[in-house]
């Protein structure tokens, strides 16, 4: 088995050095690189949920570090948090109902009911209120009397007794593991399967003779346009090239192959051919808690058009791409710029690029931005996974993926590499 270490040091570097293309791609591996962390993590003999969520979260404050701006890496840590402390509570939930009815059949038999004290309300409450700090369910087994368990009958039944308490406590160390890890591996197909699951509902969002348009290239959208195609739904895509990078020329020309009709127009026509649009359909970067958008540069204009004109816009994400901070969070970085080589030629313009002006400047600066943020009043409908969605109706369903307690992950103050 490879060594964890490892594994993570080289997923740094991808992300360090921005190899990996896609969000789709960037939470499948850091899904699968949790994976490999927690089947490695050597569980305590108590308290087995905490010790999985300090190895998850010292690998993903610095998976999350290495680059910011993928928001996928963080939504996916915060995910498989999410999942840990579920695991944790149903196991609890099951081992304390299984206590009661212990408690109820020992009732039934009223053998020396005076001599088997229960556990009290106000233990049970505590592990309820939270099963990662004590009394945890471990603590709470412990302090169960003799009497309240498997009458003693012999030495030899007491030792079997704290055999079968071990094996009980090591049986369900490994079943939390084991539990949490088929989660993640369920985390994993959901992820891998998004863009299908997204396309079936194609057929009922595009109609026959419609204009649909997109900016930029992404696979989502792509899938969704040929499902509606092969639903044998006629219809035309105007695709913004979405400059400098022309990533729609990609698409459109995937699009064609397809077998649609496809125009491909410039950024700066969209206000133009707005009019003749039926809908607008594009994908995302991450969608926020308050129902914004982190888009491809462009989207944002894209968007106001559609907005003075009337048009839906309607956004495709993934559910790994549902992000429960806000835009004004510090955590969150909207942007990156990118290289200016994108725009123009440095020898072309490297009389305007030195700093041969006597203040220790450049007379022209270019600034390259990747993303766009666009806020949920522009945004007519979601398209996930799990089906539409209004923007007012986001946060509900980012909080069913993530807990509370894991929104804000601790950054550690020494740094690692």
């Amino acid at each position: 088995m490879p060594d964890t270490q490892a594994l993570v040091n080289d997923f740094l570097n991808k992300l360090k050095k921005r190899k990996i293309e896609g969000s789709q791609a960037t939470a499948k591996q850091t899904a699968e690189l949790l994976r490999s962390v927690i089947s490695q993590t050597r569980m305590p003999y108590t308290n087995q949920a905490a010790a999985l969520i300090h190895s998850v979260k010292a690998v993903g404050e610095r998976l999350i570090a290495a680059n910011p701006v993928e928001l996928a890496v963080g939504n996916v840590v915060r995910r498989v948090l999410h999942i840990v402390r579920e695991e944790d509570l149903s196991l609890t939930t099951a081992a304390m109902a299984g206590l009661n009815l212990s408690a109820e059949s020992d009732d039934e038999d009223d053998t020396d009911r005076d001599n088997h004290p229960a556990l009290s309300a106000a233990a049970i409450a505590a592990a309820s209120r939270s099963t990662l700090r004590p009394p945890s369910l471990q603590t709470l087994l412990e302090d169960v009397p003799d009497s309240a368990a498997v009458p003693h009958t012999s030495s030899s039944g007491g030792d079997s007794e704290g055999k079968s308490k071990s094996a009980d406590k090591s049986s369900r160390s490994r079943k939390l593991k084991h539990d949490v890890i088929e989660a993640v591996n369920e985390l994993i197909q959901d992820i891998s399967t998004c863009h299908e699951l997204i396309a079936e509902q194609a057929v009922e969002h595009i109609h026959q003779n419609e204009v649909i348009l997109t900016l930029g290239s992404s696979r989502t959208v792509l899938e969704f346009l040929c499902a509606a195609k092969e639903k044998k739904r006629s219809f035309r895509v105007f695709v913004a090239e979405g400059a400098p990078r022309y990533q729609g020329h990609l698409l459109a020309k995937e699009l064609v192959t397809r077998g649609l009709q496809t125009t491909l127009i410039t950024d700066s026509a969209v206000f133009a051919l707005i009019s003749r649009v039926n809908m607008v359909i594009v994908g995302a970067h991450a969608v926020m808690a308050n129902g914004g958008v982190i888009a491809p540069v462009g989207l944002n204009m894209v968007a106001l058009a559609a907005q003075k004109h009337a048009v839906p816009f309607v956004v495709l994400a993934g559910s790994h791409k549902l992000c429960p901070l806000y835009p004004h969070h510090p955590e969150v970085l909207l942007n990156e710029l990118r290289s200016p080589s994108e725009l123009l030629d440095f020898g072309e313009f490297s009389d305007c690029l030195d700093f041969g002006s006597g203040i220790g400047a450049p007379l022209l600066h270019v600034v390259n931005p990747t993303f766009d943020y666009v806020p949920p009043k522009l945004v007519s409908l979601f398209i996930t996974d799990t089906g539409g969605h209004n923007p007012s109706y986001m946060y509900r369903l980012i909080a069913d993926y993530y807990s509370a307690d894991d929104l804000v992950l601790e950054r550690r103050t020494t740094s690692g590499n």
